[in-house]
């Protein structure tokens, strides 16, 4: 189609704002981004939809409409709703590169602009393909009446004779058309697509796997409900999407890669409509987070957990458990990336990889992390797993394709069946390879799993469990490494390690308060103190293994901590007077 024709529907809202004489232009695609140089994803022909979020003042113009004039787009469009109109200085360097340039009204969604462009394009040139636009709205629609990406997929089988399927950055299976993509190539695929995406390359990528070749194509969240465009790859490589062909598209004319490329723009839709669909997911987390940081009643937590259970197990007829997960993703600073490593908003990757980690591997769709509430705070995500009940563990990653053989890694797997709930080591194990391919050499991810508590008291304890299970797992050799619970005492596994000066500073610094305060008062807060590590901090079994009233014990523990300066509610100052305890 040609530029002129957008002018001419009314319906686009657009305005030219120079660059009559380039109308006669081809548009072969379409794309949006703000970043600063997007050349990377440029193949040439497109019009280019920008909310203007790259330009920081006048300067940033001429360089960005050079790259894209470089790239040998076709027109540039852009939006009136962050700055109302059009900076001049944005008028003239398009003027200076004889690149049209088009102002898109408020009230016009930049997928408006897509769909029609995509529509228009597919028809004049592959008319196989005709019908995978003109159910564009029914991809965007949930259920069985929408469809989703298989809508897609079966026309390209039907159509094209191409099996295609939809898969998450971990090779999870979302959509597919036919047979079920095998776990193994589901994630052998996302590895390679991962490791050539760290390249810098431009897809579509091929992989060969299994003596087949696949050709991998990205599916980027464009929308405008998107989170920012990235200032660097590795803010995207771990969430994007990607739709693998079963074909070799190196040879491909160019008409049949612009219909792959209008499929994954179609397909990136319902990936918008499921970031969405996690919102209240996303809110409910944060909330009970934000509680359970502040130190907030139980009572009030409680109330906030009986809001979010009916979300994330509707029909539940029983209050649940429930785990805390923690994971965090580092970055080293690498020379060839754009942006520093300590620039990077790990938050937001973390938390999207969580979600995606804490699926059941076994289970295909878009729709099967409705279970996952997952927030991030600084660097780091923190998940809330709910458990349907006290005695039966909610289906996990441990129970997929590839559970029995995580839980062989496992040292005491009998034991661990008996706990209810997501365990370490079975989380990663189905997709450790593909995300090392994406964290490359120059990013780490570490998880920890906390124990399953019981009631809204145990979710500040589970948290800290679970944060300093993750610090265990810091400290492994590996790009992708996970602790449990049941990983922490094994510290006491390096003591005999411990050079004796430093067991002597560290046992004098802790204990040595305590000591002389007994000597003194005989008030026996040693034994009080080993006593209610032993109760795992519980005040009615301590105090009845002491023989004493709540009230006394209360005391002692009192003094333990005005004499020590620690609070024996915070798991790190137990696991210290724990420590300490077993080197005196």
């Amino acid at each position: 189609m040609r530029l002129r024709a957008l002018l001419e529907t009314d319906a686009l809202g657009l305005r030219l704002l120079g660059g009559e004489d380039e109308l006669d232009r081809t548009v072969r695609g379409v794309m949006t981004t703000d970043l600063r140089d997007p050349s990377r994803y440029l193949s040439g022909g497109e019009l280019v939809l920008t909310g203007l979020a790259w330009r920081r003042d006048a300067a940033d113009s001429e360089p960005f409409v050079r790259i894209l004039a470089g790239a040998g787009v076709a027109g540039l469009a852009a939006g009136e709703a962050e700055l109302r109109d059009i900076p001049a200085d944005l008028v003239e360097a398009c003027r200076h590169h004889r690149l049209p340039l088009f102002a898109v009204n408020e009230t016009v969604a930049f997928a408006t602009i897509t769909e029609h462009v995509v529509r228009q394009v597919s028809g004049e040139r592959a008319g196989d393909l005709a019908a995978v636009v003109d159910r564009h709205r029914r991809l965007m629609t949930s259920g069985p009446a929408g469809g989703g990406p298989e809508v897609v997929l079966d026309l390209l089988t039907s159509d094209l004779d191409l099996r295609a399927w939809v898969l998450s950055p971990t090779g999870r299976q979302i959509a597919g058309a036919g047979a079920p993509l095998p776990g193994p190539l589901g994630a052998a695929l996302a590895g390679h697509h991962l490791a050539a995406t760290r390249t810098g390359r431009r897809g579509p990528h091929r992989a060969a796997v299994t003596g087949t070749t696949y050709s991998l194509f990205p599916i980027r969240n464009t929308g405008r409900g998107a989170v920012p465009a990235a200032r660097d790859v590795r803010e995207s490589v771990l969430s994007d999407w990607l739709l693998a062909v079963e074909a070799d598209a190196s040879d491909w004319p160019a008409a049949r890669l612009d219909l792959l490329q209008g499929v994954t723009q179609l397909i990136a839709v319902e990936r918008d409509r499921r970031d969405a669909a996690r919102t209240v997911r996303r809110r409910l987390a944060q909330e009970v987070l934000e509680l359970v940081q502040a130190g907030a009643a139980p009572a009030e937590i409680a109330a906030r957990l009986r809001v979010a259970a009916p979300v994330l197990l509707p029909g539940l007829g029983v209050a649940p458990q429930w785990q805390v997960v923690v994971a965090r993703v580092d970055w080293g600073a690498t020379g060839g990336q754009t942006a520093a490593a300590g620039d990077i908003a790990s938050g937001p990757v973390a938390q999207a990889l969580l979600e995606e980690i804490l699926v059941d591997p076994a289970v295909s769709g878009p729709d099967s992390a409705d279970r996952i509430a997952v927030a991030h705070t600084g660097e780091e995500a923190i998940a809330l797993v709910p458990l349907p009940t006290a005695t039966t563990a909610a289906p996990g990653p441990e129970e997929g394709a590839s559970g029995e053989a995580a839980r062989a890694d496992v040292e005491d797997a009998d034991a661990l069946d008996e706990e209810p709930g997501l365990h370490a080591d079975a989380l990663l194990a189905s997709v450790r390879e593909p995300l090392s391919a994406g964290l490359a050499d120059d990013g780490r991810l570490t998880l920890g799993v906390s124990a399953a508590v019981h009631s809204a008291e145990g979710l500040r304890g589970a948290l800290e469990e679970a944060r300093h299970a993750r610090r265990v797992a810091a400290a492994r050799p590996g790009r992708v490494c996970a602790a449990g619970h049941h990983e922490l005492a094994s510290h006491v596994l390096l003591l005999p390690f411990v050079p004796d000066d430093v067991r002597r500073a560290f046992t004098a610094r802790l204990l040595d308060p305590l000591r002389d305060y007994d000597r003194r008062h005989r008030a026996e807060l040693i034994e009080t103190l080993e006593a209610f590590l032993d109760c795992d901090g519980s005040w009615t079994r301590c105090a009845a293994r002491l023989h004493l009233h709540v009230n006394t014990l209360r005391y002692r523990v009192g003094r333990i901590e005005q004499l020590t300066g620690r609070d024996l509610s915070r798991l790190e100052d137990k696991l210290d007077f724990f420590l300490a305890l077993r080197m005196s």
